[in-house]
Protein backbone atom coordinates (compact mmCIF):
# COMPACT_ATOMS: atom_id res chain seq x y z
CA UNK A 1 0.00 0.00 0.00
CA UNK A 2 2.72 2.37 0.60
CA UNK A 3 4.18 2.62 -2.85
CA UNK A 4 0.57 3.58 -3.71
CA UNK A 5 0.25 7.11 -2.06
CA UNK A 6 2.96 9.97 -2.46
CA UNK A 7 4.06 11.39 1.38
CA UNK A 8 4.62 14.56 2.47
CA UNK A 9 5.46 14.06 5.67
CA UNK A 10 4.00 17.35 6.91
CA UNK A 11 5.43 17.09 10.75
CA UNK A 12 8.17 14.91 12.15
CA UNK A 13 11.73 15.41 14.36
CA UNK A 14 14.76 15.26 14.30
CA UNK A 15 17.07 15.27 17.22
CA UNK A 16 21.01 15.25 17.07
CA UNK A 17 22.72 15.78 20.12
CA UNK A 18 25.59 17.70 18.72
CA UNK A 19 23.35 20.42 18.91
CA UNK A 20 21.87 22.21 22.41
CA UNK A 21 18.85 20.44 23.89
CA UNK A 22 17.07 21.99 26.33
CA UNK A 23 15.54 19.70 29.12
CA UNK A 24 11.68 20.28 29.36
CA UNK A 25 9.84 19.26 32.45
CA UNK A 26 12.89 17.31 33.21
CA UNK A 27 12.12 15.56 29.42
CA UNK A 28 15.15 15.27 27.00
CA UNK A 29 14.48 13.22 24.10
CA UNK A 30 16.62 10.28 22.55
CA UNK A 31 18.86 10.90 19.15
CA UNK A 32 17.21 10.69 16.39
CA UNK A 33 18.83 12.13 13.37
CA UNK A 34 18.09 12.38 9.44
CA UNK A 35 19.73 8.98 8.63
CA UNK A 36 17.22 7.46 11.48
CA UNK A 37 14.57 9.69 10.03
CA UNK A 38 15.29 8.13 6.23
CA UNK A 39 16.02 4.65 7.31
CA UNK A 40 12.68 4.28 9.18
CA UNK A 41 10.39 6.08 6.28
CA UNK A 42 12.28 3.69 3.53
CA UNK A 43 9.31 1.71 2.33
CA UNK A 44 7.57 4.91 1.73
CA UNK A 45 7.03 7.32 -1.42
CA UNK A 46 8.64 10.04 0.56
CA UNK A 47 8.56 13.16 -0.99
CA UNK A 48 9.42 15.95 1.67
CA UNK A 49 8.61 16.92 4.58
CA UNK A 50 8.35 19.03 7.27
CA UNK A 51 11.20 19.28 10.20
CA UNK A 52 8.93 20.81 13.62
CA UNK A 53 11.29 22.20 16.51
CA UNK A 54 10.09 20.65 19.64
CA UNK A 55 10.36 22.50 23.03
CA UNK A 56 13.27 20.14 24.03
CA UNK A 57 15.17 22.79 20.71
CA UNK A 58 13.90 26.41 21.84
CA UNK A 59 15.03 28.84 19.66
CA UNK A 60 18.18 26.68 18.53
CA UNK A 61 18.56 27.18 14.80
CA UNK A 62 21.68 25.16 14.52
CA UNK A 63 20.34 22.07 14.23
CA UNK A 64 17.42 22.61 12.16
CA UNK A 65 19.26 24.29 9.34
CA UNK A 66 21.84 21.01 9.65
CA UNK A 67 18.94 18.89 9.39
CA UNK A 68 17.53 20.79 5.95
CA UNK A 69 21.26 20.77 4.69
CA UNK A 70 20.81 16.99 4.52
CA UNK A 71 17.75 15.89 3.98
CA UNK A 72 17.42 18.16 0.87
CA UNK A 73 15.32 21.18 -0.85
CA UNK A 74 12.05 19.01 -0.40
CA UNK A 75 12.17 19.26 3.51
CA UNK A 76 10.92 22.72 4.80
CA UNK A 77 11.38 24.00 8.82
CA UNK A 78 9.02 25.03 11.42
CA UNK A 79 11.29 27.15 13.68
CA UNK A 80 10.75 28.66 17.25
CA UNK A 81 11.42 32.35 17.67
CA UNK A 82 11.25 34.76 20.31
CA UNK A 83 9.13 38.01 19.47
CA UNK A 84 12.05 40.21 19.38
CA UNK A 85 13.87 38.43 16.33
CA UNK A 86 14.87 40.54 13.57
CA UNK A 87 13.18 41.09 9.86
CA UNK A 88 16.65 40.20 8.70
CA UNK A 89 17.08 36.99 10.57
CA UNK A 90 13.17 35.80 9.59
CA UNK A 91 14.47 36.28 5.74
CA UNK A 92 17.58 34.64 6.05
CA UNK A 93 15.86 31.65 7.82
CA UNK A 94 13.32 31.81 5.21
CA UNK A 95 16.25 31.11 2.68
CA UNK A 96 17.37 28.33 3.79
CA UNK A 97 13.85 26.16 3.96
CA UNK A 98 12.32 27.75 7.04
CA UNK A 99 8.44 28.26 6.11
CA UNK A 100 6.84 28.44 9.90
CA UNK A 101 6.71 29.95 13.03
CA UNK A 102 5.46 27.12 15.73
CA UNK A 103 3.75 28.17 19.24
CA UNK A 104 4.21 25.39 21.62
CA UNK A 105 1.52 26.40 24.03
CA UNK A 106 1.00 22.14 25.36
CA UNK A 107 4.70 22.15 26.38
CA UNK A 108 6.50 25.69 26.24
CA UNK A 109 9.92 26.19 24.73
CA UNK A 110 8.36 28.61 22.44
CA UNK A 111 7.54 32.43 22.48
CA UNK A 112 4.05 33.75 24.83
CA UNK A 113 0.84 33.36 23.10
CA UNK A 114 0.96 37.20 23.89
CA UNK A 115 2.97 37.39 20.84
CA UNK A 116 0.88 35.58 18.44
CA UNK A 117 -0.71 37.95 16.34
CA UNK A 118 2.07 40.42 15.91
CA UNK A 119 4.18 37.86 15.17
CA UNK A 120 2.44 35.74 13.18
CA UNK A 121 1.40 38.91 10.82
CA UNK A 122 5.15 39.98 10.96
CA UNK A 123 6.47 36.80 9.43
CA UNK A 124 3.01 36.43 7.09
CA UNK A 125 4.26 39.83 5.66
CA UNK A 126 8.23 39.12 5.46
CA UNK A 127 7.90 35.54 3.99
CA UNK A 128 4.81 34.44 3.44
CA UNK A 129 4.95 31.91 6.42
CA UNK A 130 2.25 30.90 8.81
CA UNK A 131 2.07 30.05 12.13
CA UNK A 132 1.83 26.35 13.77
CA UNK A 133 0.40 25.82 17.25
CA UNK A 134 0.70 22.71 19.45
CA UNK A 135 -2.47 23.62 21.52
CA UNK A 136 -5.27 21.48 22.74
CA UNK A 137 -8.14 21.98 21.49
CA UNK A 138 -9.86 23.05 24.39
CA UNK A 139 -7.95 26.11 24.88
CA UNK A 140 -9.15 27.11 21.02
CA UNK A 141 -12.62 28.97 22.33
CA UNK A 142 -10.64 31.96 23.70
CA UNK A 143 -7.84 32.15 20.91
CA UNK A 144 -10.84 31.99 18.51
CA UNK A 145 -11.38 35.47 17.93
CA UNK A 146 -7.03 35.84 17.39
CA UNK A 147 -7.15 32.95 15.00
CA UNK A 148 -9.22 33.61 12.50
CA UNK A 149 -7.47 37.21 12.14
CA UNK A 150 -4.27 35.44 11.39
CA UNK A 151 -3.20 35.14 7.56
CA UNK A 152 -2.39 31.45 7.91
CA UNK A 153 -2.62 28.90 10.69
CA UNK A 154 -2.06 25.18 11.30
CA UNK A 155 -3.17 22.91 14.38
CA UNK A 156 -0.77 20.05 15.42
CA UNK A 157 -2.23 16.74 16.20
CA UNK A 158 -6.05 16.56 15.68
CA UNK A 159 -5.78 19.00 18.47
CA UNK A 160 -5.60 16.40 20.96
CA UNK A 161 -9.13 16.82 22.70
CA UNK A 162 -12.66 15.46 22.05
CA UNK A 163 -13.33 18.62 24.54
CA UNK A 164 -12.44 21.29 21.84
CA UNK A 165 -13.29 19.32 18.70
CA UNK A 166 -16.12 21.48 17.42
CA UNK A 167 -14.18 24.54 17.64
CA UNK A 168 -11.64 22.92 15.54
CA UNK A 169 -14.01 22.08 12.94
CA UNK A 170 -15.46 25.45 13.28
CA UNK A 171 -11.48 26.98 12.10
CA UNK A 172 -11.35 24.07 9.72
CA UNK A 173 -14.19 25.74 7.75
CA UNK A 174 -12.48 29.10 8.06
CA UNK A 175 -9.52 27.82 6.30
CA UNK A 176 -7.29 26.30 9.44
CA UNK A 177 -5.75 23.48 8.24
CA UNK A 178 -5.09 20.76 11.00
CA UNK A 179 -2.25 18.40 10.80
CA UNK A 180 -3.29 14.49 10.73
CA UNK A 181 -0.53 13.60 13.37
CA UNK A 182 0.07 11.59 16.82
CA UNK A 183 -3.11 9.62 16.80
CA UNK A 184 -2.03 8.23 19.84
CA UNK A 185 -1.96 11.60 22.04
CA UNK A 186 -5.87 11.98 21.32
CA UNK A 187 -8.98 10.93 23.16
CA UNK A 188 -11.41 10.32 20.45
CA UNK A 189 -12.34 8.30 17.53
CA UNK A 190 -9.38 9.27 14.71
CA UNK A 191 -11.56 7.78 12.16
CA UNK A 192 -14.32 9.74 13.04
CA UNK A 193 -12.40 12.51 13.23
CA UNK A 194 -10.79 12.75 10.15
CA UNK A 195 -13.99 12.24 7.96
CA UNK A 196 -15.55 15.14 9.75
CA UNK A 197 -12.75 17.54 9.19
CA UNK A 198 -12.16 16.64 5.61
CA UNK A 199 -15.59 17.18 5.10
CA UNK A 200 -15.50 20.44 6.45
CA UNK A 201 -12.93 21.61 4.53
CA UNK A 202 -10.67 19.25 1.75
CA UNK A 203 -7.23 21.00 1.98
CA UNK A 204 -6.97 21.23 5.76
CA UNK A 205 -5.98 17.70 6.51
CA UNK A 206 -1.93 17.32 6.29
CA UNK A 207 -0.71 14.15 6.88
CA UNK A 208 2.29 13.08 9.64
CA UNK A 209 4.29 10.55 11.43
CA UNK A 210 5.23 12.50 13.83
CA UNK A 211 8.42 10.33 14.10
CA UNK A 212 9.96 9.83 16.71
CA UNK A 213 6.86 10.46 18.55
CA UNK A 214 8.05 12.11 21.80
CA UNK A 215 6.60 11.05 24.59
CA UNK A 216 3.31 10.07 22.98
CA UNK A 217 1.85 6.93 24.31
CA UNK A 218 3.28 4.81 21.71
CA UNK A 219 5.11 5.56 18.82
CA UNK A 220 4.21 6.00 15.03
CA UNK A 221 2.73 2.93 13.16
CA UNK A 222 2.36 2.44 9.81
CA UNK A 223 -1.65 1.47 11.04
CA UNK A 224 -1.54 4.88 11.29
CA UNK A 225 -1.18 5.92 7.86
CA UNK A 226 -3.48 2.48 6.96
CA UNK A 227 -6.34 3.92 9.14
CA UNK A 228 -6.03 7.15 7.01
CA UNK A 229 -6.19 5.31 3.33
CA UNK A 230 -9.02 3.01 4.68
CA UNK A 231 -11.46 5.91 6.02
CA UNK A 232 -11.19 8.53 3.42
CA UNK A 233 -10.85 6.38 0.44
CA UNK A 234 -7.82 6.85 -2.39
CA UNK A 235 -8.47 10.51 -3.74
CA UNK A 236 -9.37 11.98 -0.42
CA UNK A 237 -6.28 10.30 0.96
CA UNK A 238 -4.17 11.15 -1.61
CA UNK A 239 -4.77 15.05 -0.66
CA UNK A 240 -3.79 14.50 3.26
CA UNK A 241 -0.64 12.65 2.37
CA UNK A 242 0.92 14.93 0.14
CA UNK A 243 -1.31 17.28 -1.92
CA UNK A 244 -2.61 19.61 1.17
CA UNK A 245 0.75 20.04 2.47
CA UNK A 246 2.64 20.24 -0.57
CA UNK A 247 0.66 23.50 -0.91
CA UNK A 248 0.56 24.84 2.03
CA UNK A 249 4.69 24.65 2.61
CA UNK A 250 5.17 25.04 -1.33
CA UNK A 251 9.14 23.44 -0.60
CA UNK A 252 9.96 23.06 -4.51
CA UNK A 253 9.07 27.17 -5.61
CA UNK A 254 10.10 27.96 -2.16
CA UNK A 255 13.61 26.33 -2.25
CA UNK A 256 14.20 26.66 -5.97
CA UNK A 257 17.27 28.67 -5.42
CA UNK A 258 18.27 26.81 -1.95
CA UNK A 259 22.12 25.30 -2.87
CA UNK A 260 21.26 22.57 0.54
CA UNK A 261 22.08 19.32 -0.77
CA UNK A 262 20.17 16.37 -0.96
CA UNK A 263 20.62 13.25 0.87
CA UNK A 264 20.03 9.73 -1.75
CA UNK A 265 16.58 8.61 -1.64
CA UNK A 266 14.93 11.53 0.50
CA UNK A 267 13.01 12.86 -2.68
CA UNK A 268 12.60 9.85 -4.15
Amino acid sequence: MFDEYPLFDSHMHIIDKKFPLIPNNGYLPPEFDYKEYLKKMASYKLCGGVVVSGSFQAFDQSYLIEALKNLGERFVGVTQLPACVSDEEILRLNSIGIRAIRFNLKRGGSEEIKHLSSLASRAYELANWHVELYVDSKELKDLYPTLITLPSVSIDHLGLSKSGFKVLTQLVEKGVRVKATGFSRVDFDVATALKTLYMANPKSLMFGSDLPSTRAPRPYSSDDFILVADTLGKDAAIKVFSTNAIEFYKPNSANKSSKRGAVTGATS
